[in-house]
């Protein structure tokens, strides 16, 4: 959002909210897919296991909060839950961040094909939501940023949501990926990129 009002564009408002909103397929579709594999095709199984799971409960739960509270109820209580978010991110990321680097050596043993999808994933995903967002009427800064959210790892929602389905996953692979590879890929390439398409696509 911040980069694409540098440069001066005013992406859409509903932007923060769509990136919760695909917080939850997103989630679903990752954690389906590990408890269908590690239970050998039981999917009905396996959806049912995640959609109760706590984390998807607690995001769902969250965004029907959010969508049915009204301003002035929400602010009777952003002293307790708004203000401190940054402070309390700040925190969960220092305490994922120790975890990873526990489990760093499990990086190794993934390979260099797992840092390479990493790398390219982002880039992949992210030019097809610009595509998609400049075929829906979006603003090239809109479109630009919903690349970016596109092709961006879950830094919180699915780190939490996999430590709880899939407590045998390393942290040191998913965090790692999400925070040291396609976190910085997006900021360093990824970004630009997004931007330089999305005015390309709308010349």
């Amino acid at each position: 959002m911040e980069a694409a009002k540098i440069a001066g564009w005013q992406p859409e408002g509903y932007l923060p909210a769509l990136v919760a909103i695909l917080e939850v397929p997103g989630i679903l579709v990752g954690l389906c897919l590990a408890q269908n594999g590690n239970r050998g095709g039981q999917l009905k199984k396996a959806v049912h296991e995640v959609l109760t799971g706590k984390s998807m409960v607690l995001l769902c739960g969250g965004l029907l909060i959010g969508w049915s509270s009204r301003a002035e109820k929400v602010a009777t209580v952003a002293p307790f839950f708004i203000e401190p978010f940054k402070g309390v991110l700040c925190l969960f990321l220092l305490e994922l961040g120790m975890v990873a680097a526990r489990h760093m050596k499990d990086l190794k043993h993934a390979g260099w094909r797992l840092i390479l999808l990493g790398c390219l994933l982002p880039l992949i995903h992210g030019s097809l939501g610009v595509f998609c967002g400049q075929m829906t009427g979006m603003s090239i800064g809109s479109a630009a940023v919903f690349g970016t959210v596109v092709g961006s790892a879950s830094y919180i929602a699915a780190p939490a949501a996999v430590r709880i389905s899939l407590p045998q996953a390393s942290p040191g692979i998913y965090l790692t990926m999400a925070l040291g590879v396609t976190f910085p890929i997006n900021l360093g390439i990824g970004i630009p990129f997004f931007i330089a398409l999305s005015q390309y696509l709308a010349s």
